[in-house]
């Protein structure tokens, strides 16, 4: 892991396409932004790992859909 001291208004660059500023500095929280491509998705530790829970969960369903064949006519 790479750490990395940065001041009010400072930026860190990842890669071509990825800037991260700081925004805020209040206490013991800062506030960052984030500037990067749409098709990179960007998430809280917190939201990426009910996202993967929830996708564990529905992988694991025991709920089937069931196969419909609308080939066939009924006689």
């Amino acid at each position: 892991m790479l750490i990395l001291s940065r001041k009010l208004d400072e930026k860190v660059v990842i890669g071509d396409d990825i800037v991260i500023s700081i925004v805020e500095i209040r206490g013991d929280q800062v506030r960052i932004g984030i500037d990067a491509p749409k098709k990179v998705k960007v998430f809280r530790q917190e939201v990426y790992d009910a996202i993967k829970a929830e996708n564990k969960a529905a992988l694991k369903s025991d709920s089937k859909i069931p196969h419909v064949d609308f080939g066939k006519k009924n006689k």
